[in-house]
């Protein structure tokens, strides 16, 4: 898959990436069939992904330093995030709340670039600590265009952290991002100090 159509699935749920995949390749399956095929050629992929430079340190920064309250919430459903995971567990286990995209709190239709995700994560993490943060208070870090529109609609600031081959089929950051966000090239980029964080 050529990353000028890759951009264009990510953050979409499974469901509605899946379908976007049937129509643009003009794939003989029905969904459910390639959904299937799709969880069958990845499966034994899951277990080498490793994090990317500097987000493993900032999340440990920021949950054992800084004792933050975090949120994890992605549009992959908790199967295909317990997949991808489930050998990185010391780190995921830094989340406080973990909100996948087949959560039924997000209604039907409502996945990235809607809001909802985001506001199911704030409110659980808001319950947990018994606090009543708010949207303008929130970072949210976000690799593709429809999740940065997501964390925008949400209210939050946004950190874009796109995949290197990406970029020379993203649009300009000021028309994604506008006042509300930055893009960064990794995490170790990432100032602390801006945010009050250091």
């Amino acid at each position: 898959m050529t990353w000028d159509f890759k951009i264009q699935l990510q953050g979409l749920p499974g469901d509605q990436a899946a379908a976007k995949m049937i129509k643009h390749y003009d794939l003989p399956y029905t969904l459910q069939e390639f959904e299937k095929l799709n969880v069958e050629s990845q499966k034994g992929k899951w277990t080498q992904a490793q994090f990317l430079p500097g987000v493993k340190e900032l999340l440990l920064y920021l949950k054992k330093d800084k004792k933050m309250p975090i949120a994890l919430c992605t549009s992959s459903n908790v199967s295909r995030f317990e997949g991808k995971t489930s050998h990185l567990k010391e780190i995921f286990n830094l989340f406080d709340v973990v909100i996948t995209g087949d959560d039924k709190r997000i209604p039907k239709g409502r996945g990235k670039p809607y809001p909802d995700i985001w506001k199911v994560g704030l409110n659980q993490l808001n319950q947990l600590y018994n606090k009543t943060i708010t949207p303008d208070h929130c970072l949210v870090f976000e690799d593709g265009v429809l999740g940065c529109q997501s964390g925008i609609r949400f209210g939050a600031y946004v950190i874009w952290v796109p995949h290197l081959k990406a970029y020379e089929h993203l649009p300009p950051p000021s028309e994604v991002l506008g006042e509300q966000g930055e893009v960064l090239k990794d995490l170790t980029e990432f100032n602390p100090n801006k945010f009050n964080l250091g």
